[in-house]
């Protein structure tokens, strides 16, 4: 397994898994760590998007520390082969919903949206809508992705 944070190189041959959704800092819990630990065994690259050294960058596209940010987590979502994309309660997560937008329709995406997520009911619709695949917890989506991409 290799895993590859911004803003760096998004390189490998083998199947890639982009880990979107809930980074909020100081509310989201880091399960983007939980999901790497659960496929450290495999031979996947994961595109873990959630930075060590988020700074309080002004959000523009003026800054170009922000811009290659979000070109980093949208060209990483493009290439991938599955996007797992979790929406904690307790977050917002307005960017991880659009981005749901922008990938509803490619079949890439696996989603996991527990009951207390404050749009639960707009994820819920927008996944039937478009043949989104939801899983009840991030467990089950990393058994799906396994099945999916490892075996």
């Amino acid at each position: 397994m290799l895993e590859i944070k911004p803003p760096g190189k998004i390189q490998g041959n083998g199947k890639k898994l982009f880990l979107g959704g809930s980074i909020e800092l100081g509310k989201a819990t880091d399960w983007q760590r939980k999901v790497v630990c659960m496929l450290k065994d495999t031979d996947l690259t994961i595109l873990n998007p959630r930075r060590e050294n988020w700074g309080k960058w002004e959000q523009s596209v003026e800054n170009p520390e922000f811009r290659a940010q979000v070109e980093w987590e949208l060209s990483s979502q493009e290439i991938a082969d599955r996007i797992l994309m979790y929406f904690e309660p307790g977050t917002l997560s307005p960017v991880s919903m659009a981005e749901l937008g922008l990938f509803a329709k490619t079949g890439k995406l696996v989603v996991v949206c527990p009951d207390g997520f404050w749009r639960k009911g707009n994820i819920d619709i927008i996944c039937r809508r478009y043949g989104v695949r939801q899983s009840g917890s991030i467990d089950d989506a990393i058994e799906l992705i396994k099945k999916e991409l490892v075996e």
